[in-house]
């Protein structure tokens, strides 16, 4: 047990390693998943590195947080340690937000600056020279070069699927503030049926999001390779699913553990960490759904 004064130093870990390897194959996987589709190359080596970079992050994260819980259960941490993890939280969250800022700072750069340059208006305008004749007008459905990156038939509708995937999710965000709720005054009925609640909400988004995938690539030709909108798209949107997929997944642990009686009104950081990632991505959402879909 730690004291006020105290500090807990944990013991020598072989986690961090095992993270570094699994992220760096990951993020290799998808780079090549990304660069083989664009080119019209076969994708399975690129899955395989995936799929094994994924396996081994899933392991990790297991037994990293695993040790954490049982540490955490163990009576090992003080209160500098909570003010650790919130800061330790707040900082991952918040390169997230640099994360996506990114991806929604080129679809910006892409629509407000190249593609008019190349339509001749701007201070770049010379660049019309490139392929005269081509006009600037977003969504981009006709490439400046439709022979090697032909333009979708049609965009994605914004008031079918995502509209309906906006509710899903601003009610999730909902129905995991009222388990909030309901764990401070330990109410642990009602925090069982409104988490349950929000990973269904969740899980739902996920499946009408894959529904619209499979429309764009089978109906509409909105693939990555149609130019720099499709691009931009499944860059922005599939992230965001990753995400989705990892706060649901980061949910239901926490539903299990509530379900094993850990977490009280006064500890229950764990879930809180939780919860804040979760209405994280539902706010990047919001900015997807207005600035992808709608404008």
């Amino acid at each position: 047990m730690t004291t006020p004064q105290s500090y807990y130093v944990p013991a020598q870990s072989k986690w961090p390693i095992i993270a570094t390897i699994g992220l760096a194959l990951t993020l290799f996987g998808t780079a090549s998943i990304m660069n083989d589709s664009s080119a019209g190359r076969e994708t399975g080596g690129s899955w395989l590195i995936f799929l094994a970079g994924s396996l081994i992050m899933a392991y990790m994260l297991f037994g990293w947080f695993g040790n954490v819980v049982h540490e955490s259960r163990s009576g090992m941490y003080s209160h500098q340690m909570d003010r650790s993890f919130r800061w330790g939280m707040s900082w991952f969250i918040f390169s997230e937000v640099m994360f996506f800022a990114a991806f929604f700072g080129a679809l910006f750069y892409a629509r407000m600056f190249a593609v008019p340059w190349l339509a001749g208006e701007g201070d770049k305008g010379a660049s019309a020279m490139l392929w005269p004749g081509f006009e600037a007008v977003w969504p981009l459905l006709q490439n400046p070069n439709p022979e090697l990156y032909p333009g979708p038939k049609a965009i994605i509708d914004p008031w079918h699927l995502p509209l309906l995937n906006t509710l899903l999710l601003v009610s999730s965000s909902v129905t995991v503030t009222i388990a909030h709720r309901a764990l401070k005054n330990n109410n642990r009925t009602q925090l069982k049926v409104w988490l349950a609640a929000t990973i269904l909400l969740g899980i739902a988004f996920l499946f009408f999001q894959i529904e619209e995938y499979i429309e764009a690539y089978t109906t509409l030709d909105l693939t990555l390779r149609s130019g720099i909108y499709g691009s931009t798209f499944f860059m922005l949107t599939g992230f965001h699913g990753a995400h989705v997929t990892l706060g649901a997944l980061m949910l239901t642990i926490m539903f299990i553990r509530i379900l094993k009686g850990h977490f009280d009104k006064d500890n229950h950081f764990g879930f809180e960490a939780a919860s804040w990632y979760w209405h994280f991505v539902d706010v990047v959402w919001l900015g997807l759904f207005v600035f992808v879909y709608i404008l």
